[in-house]
């Protein structure tokens, strides 16, 4: 019998506990988001358990276990009978503009659980999951996890970090989001450059609805959004196209290289927004790559498989690949613009 190492192994017990807390803790904050529990206590706090259960409507026993339970997590912080959050936990659950608000990785973490009966079966096929099909509102999730990146970053330092684009965008230009999803991304851009004209396509008549519903609740005149698949949408003549943490979940993507390659203006710009990651496993074996690989396994890869071609680049592809593939597309020159720990930025021309 092979000789234990009970150091290593308690370490090993140790992290697992640790990752059971944290995943026993995914329900606990969506009900805390869904019920204001989060942004009450910002509002309000330090108060007592009946305090924070009559301002937020709820019951003061579920109120008591859920904080106790929040505070065994860090999550809130507790001191001589009062609960309250900190700025920095404030920053994480209850600002929905910060940069580090984490609730949409909460739902997206769910959605995951919910989609592994599908996604455990299509190990066994080699099939993959539709995006349409794939449990719960995985997309509305999605949506909510990259919100806060593309809030604080992509006008204020992905646009101006590619070469000459935010001129042109200022003077009146012609953009295209592929893959817009619910047209966060598109929006934005529509708010800041209000001469230029965006276009949103998506492969999923649901995002195209709810993207369009938003835009219209912005009072938007400058973007719509339509269905359309990355390698074969309508449209020419754009100075600027987008793909948000997309490129990696299309089914083709070397056949979108190429078509928007050709729907480009000469001298047009691609921006390509993809996962962080390095090159190799060994480079990914960090907390993002966890995040990322576990991802790429329950949502990524079944939606590449279930389209054609199925090349299915994964969530963790890294520069060079993703590279490969953009170069695939009639593309000479790609760089990496900028980037965050979450995201890179490359610029195709």
């Amino acid at each position: 019998m092979t000789e234990i190492n009970e150091t290593r192994l308690k370490e090993l017990v140790d992290r697992v506990l640790d990752d059971l807390g944290g995943a026993v803790s995914v329900p606990l904050v969506r009900i805390g988001d869904a019920l204001g529990l989060y942004r009450t206590l910002k509002e309000i706090g330090p108060v007592k358990v009946d305090e924070l259960a009559d301002a937020s409507g709820c019951e003061s026993r579920y109120v008591r276990e859920w904080l106790a339970a929040q505070a065994a997590s860090g999550y809130v912080t507790h001191e001589r009978g009062l609960f309250s959050l900190t700025p920095e936990q404030a920053y994480v659950f209850a600002e929905p503009n910060s940069p580090v608000n984490l609730i949409g990785g909460f739902d997206t973490a769910a959605a995951m659980v919910e989609n592994q009966p599908k996604v455990q079966s299509a190990f066994k096929t080699g099939r993959g999951v539709a995006w349409g099909d794939q449990a719960g509102c995985m997309f509305c999730a999605v949506a909510r996890l990259f919100r806060p990146g593309y809030v604080n970053a992509l006008v204020q330092d992905w646009l101006p970090a590619l070469d000459g684009v935010v001129d042109k965008l200022k003077a009146g230009a012609t953009v295209a989001d592929v893959g817009c999803g619910h047209g966060l991304s598109t929006i934005l851009m529509a708010h800041a450059f209000p001469n230029s004209r965006f276009i949103g396509y998506d492969f999923h008549a649901d995002s195209i609805a709810a993207a369009t519903a938003h835009a219209r609740a912005d009072g938007l005149t400058n973007v719509c959004f339509e269905i359309g698949r990355a390698q074969d949408f309508d449209g020419r003549n754009f100075d600027l196209i987008t793909c948000f943490d997309c490129l990696h979940d299309m089914g083709d993507p070397k056949a979108a290289a190429a078509h928007i390659r050709k729907a480009l203006k000469e001298g047009g710009t691609w921006m390509v927004v993809e996962p962080m990651a390095g090159d190799t496993l060994e480079e990914n074996i960090n907390p993002v790559g966890r995040l990322y690989y576990s991802a790429s396994t329950l949502i990524c890869v079944p939606t590449s498989l279930a389209q054609e071609t199925g090349l299915a680049l994964g969530a963790q592809a890294g520069e060079k690949r993703l590279t490969e593939v953009i170069r695939s597309g009639g593309f000479t020159h790609v760089r990496l613009a900028a980037q965050t720990p979450l995201n890179m930025v490359l610029e195709a021309t």
